[in-house]
């Protein structure tokens, strides 16, 4: 009998909620440890050079660390019970579109509704913090110390996502939005493209389970405003299939060749709440990379090579001026969209393009940054110069 994987990370993570979610549904035997675990810290800890989760640790011993990652890991190896990724070009472009955003782009939500109601959720989120990063049996005052510290860093962090006093009735604006958007489609379909999670539903699971399920506050208001929603998070963190809202159907993802407006209207939604950000970001970046011509590939650029952020980039967000952080990490998943569109055939573009244009993304697929984004070693890096620069965004 083979040993199970292990998957660190903690219960209030994000990106540990993408993975487990997936480990779930594709019934791979895997046991779950924490971060604060001394295995992590004496074994892991010096392979992946920083604090960071979730990561696989292999029967093998071998390490896979980056939700992202970890999924492409098991789908390489064809351990899987439903792929992740649609045979159909088309859909493999909206799964990578929304493990972009699902990802990154509902960052904003997920940190104002857990950060910004210490009534409902400040106890709550003091036992999950100790609970995965405190050592076992550490005493009151360690404990104490260690949640402050770790509350500080992420209120300072959610300033960094653009949460702020101006931002906050926006950010809930949105929220609802996008919530009122998913239920619509989630009346018809169990998952986001059909009737079988696919990467899309695992991206999505990191903010919607983690902070705005989990966390007292927003999880009152995902049960009363959006109850379908909360049983789509409790039905991508089962095993076995479920047929009680859904009947079951031969046709396991929606037809490529007409897609439901429910799925477009949440595109298109992702072209508003998302796209200005990331356009700033990228002309951001080139600037910033023009600026760093003896930049050595391979490395990040930055004095610490273990460094996530490159600055902040200002840009308009539905009325308002926001600052954000600039991560190169999300030009990584940007390009394994754009990777895919450029693999498809010319008639796949052509259907590709059409679609893209018409929820109003279509930049997505050229959008790039003057080198490429690469993880070496676990961290995120940049290689060499493009061929071809990046031409400026006019906006």
């Amino acid at each position: 009998m083979s040993k199970p994987y292990k998957l660190y990370g903690m219960a209030a993570s994000l990106y540990t909620a993408k993975a487990r979610s997936y480990l779930r549904k594709q019934g791979i035997d895997f046991k779950e440890y924490g971060v604060n675990s001394d295995h992590y810290g004496q074994q892991l800890l010096p392979v992946l050079g920083r604090f960071i989760m979730p990561a696989i640790e292999t029967p093998n011993g071998e390490v896979i660390q980056d939700s992202s990652d970890i999924i492409e890991y098991f789908e390489r190896k064809g351990s899987t019970h439903n792929s992740a990724y649609p045979t159909s070009t088309v859909l493999q472009l909206i799964s990578y579109l929304f493990e972009l955003f699902g990802g990154e782009g509902l960052l904003r939500p997920a940190m104002h509704y857990r950060w910004n109601f210490d009534t409902q959720n400040l106890q709550y989120l003091k036992n999950e913090f100790v609970a995965g990063l405190a050592p076992p049996n550490a005493d009151e005052e360690t404990e104490n110390s260690l949640f402050g510290f770790a509350c500080n860093r992420m209120r300072k962090a959610c300033q960094g996502f653009g949460v702020s006093e101006q931002s906050a009735a926006l950010i809930e604006a949105s929220y609802k939005e996008f919530l009122d958007l998913f239920s619509h489609h989630l009346k018809k379909f169990p998952y986001l493209l059909g009737h079988q999670p696919t990467l899309g539903d695992y991206a999505l699971m990191g903010p919607l389970y983690a902070h705005l399920y989990r966390d007292p506050a927003p999880g009152m208001l995902m049960r009363q405003h959006a109850p379908i929603v909360a049983r789509w998070v409790e039905r991508m963190n089962t095993t076995e299939d479920c047929w009680v809202e859904h009947m079951e159907s031969n046709s396991p993802l929606v037809d490529p060749a007409c897609l439901p407006p429910t799925l477009k209207a949440l595109m298109r939604y992702i072209a508003i709440e998302y796209l200005p950000e990331l356009k700033a970001h990228i002309q951001f970046s080139n600037n910033w990379l023009d600026q760093h011509t003896t930049l050595k590939a391979g490395t990040n650029g930055m004095d610490n090579p273990t460094a996530r952020t490159i600055g902040q980039a200002e840009f308009t967000w539905r009325g308002i001026r926001l600052k954000t952080h600039v991560l190169p990490y999300r030009f990584y998943l940007l390009q394994r969209l754009q990777e895919c569109y450029q693999r498809a055939n010319q008639k796949e573009q052509d259907a590709i393009k059409s679609l893209f244009t018409e929820v109003g993304i279509d930049s997505l697929l050229t959008l790039t940054t003057n080198r490429k984004v690469e993880r070496h070693q676990f961290l995120e890096v940049w290689g060499e110069l493009r061929a071809i620069k990046a031409t400026p965004e006019i906006s």
